[in-house]
């Protein structure tokens, strides 16, 4: 029969370890007895031997790998390094003969570019020259027949006396022709063919030739000048006036006619080869022109 004060609780029993373990502690202490315990009857069975110095054999190898694979690192580090120093110097040295380069073909671009403009100023120079001898060649070739030629002056054509006895002659065509050059005519043609320096005005019998051409009368002859005082100077020069007396004499027919603006036209004179005659140097170094 129980007691009826209940049970006694001044004196407990003590708590197994177990219970008063912390659970972490228990895990990790049950778990290394287990492992000693294992390892004990593995020996005691004879099938385990003490541990030996494989760990410290299998340490030292994977430190020996360690330090291969750190030394192959560092060789291949410095390999690495020395290839980029390798390649660093070879792009510098690239670098700066590019440079070189450069400044070489900058050189010869400035030489290039100073040629030009000397070689521009030169053009300009003999171009400016051409021109100027053009200029003067065209003015030299009026002034001589060689180049045909338009514009206002007059108009004389002679024909022979009606009697018949007499007929225009050579001399007489000379007369006039020289009349006009002194009146200020700037180019003459009779009957189509240009008077040049060359030109030879001659009788051939009854026939007048000009140029080596025989001409038939009427001889019209035209003069390229200022029409407004070509006709009165024609009268007062020399050779206008014997013109004039010689055509009253022998009973010439003259007409002379004034043509403004451009109504009278020039051919140019055949040009004729020299064999005899040679360029002279001229007496002056600014002589420019050969105008009569």
């Amino acid at each position: 029969m129980a007691d009826p004060a209940g049970p006694d609780l001044r004196d407990p029993a003590p708590l197994p370890s177990r219970v008063t373990t912390p659970l972490l502690t228990l895990i990790t202490q049950q778990s290394l007895d287990e492992d000693y315990l294992h390892v004990a009857e593995r020996r005691a069975a004879g099938h385990g031997r003490a541990p030996t110095a494989r760990p410290q054999v299998r340490a030292a190898i994977v430190l020996a790998l360690f330090g291969l694979i750190v030394m192959t690192a560092v060789i291949q580090t410095s390999r690495n390094s020395s290839t980029d120093q390798a390649g660093r110097a070879s792009l510098i040295e690239r670098i700066n003969a590019e440079r070189a380069v450069g400044r070489s073909l900058q050189t010869r671009i400035g030489r290039v570019t100073a040629s030009n403009t000397a070689a521009e100023e030169t053009l300009s120079a003999v171009t400016a020259a051409a021109v100027a001898a053009q200029t003067r060649l065209r003015r030299v070739q009026i002034r001589t027949g060689y180049l045909a030629v338009t514009g206002p002056g007059v108009r004389v054509t002679v024909t022979d006396p009606e009697s018949g006895e007499e007929a225009v002659r050579d001399t007489d065509l000379r007369r006039l022709v020289n009349g006009l050059w002194q009146a200020g005519a700037e180019a003459i043609a009779i009957n189509g063919q240009r008077l040049t320096v060359l030109t030879a005005i001659r009788n051939s019998g009854p026939v007048v030739n000009v140029n080596y051409q025989p001409l038939r009368p009427p001889y019209v002859v035209t003069a390229i000048g200022d029409p407004r005082t070509l006709q009165a100077d024609l009268l007062d020069s020399e050779g206008g006036a014997e013109f004039i007396g010689l055509a009253r004499q022998y009973g010439f027919g003259v007409d002379v006619q004034n043509v403004d603006d451009d109504g009278l036209t020039l051919p140019a004179a055949t040009q004729r080869g020299l064999r005899s005659a040679q360029i002279a140097a001229p007496s002056r170094p600014d002589m420019e022109d050969l105008a009569p």
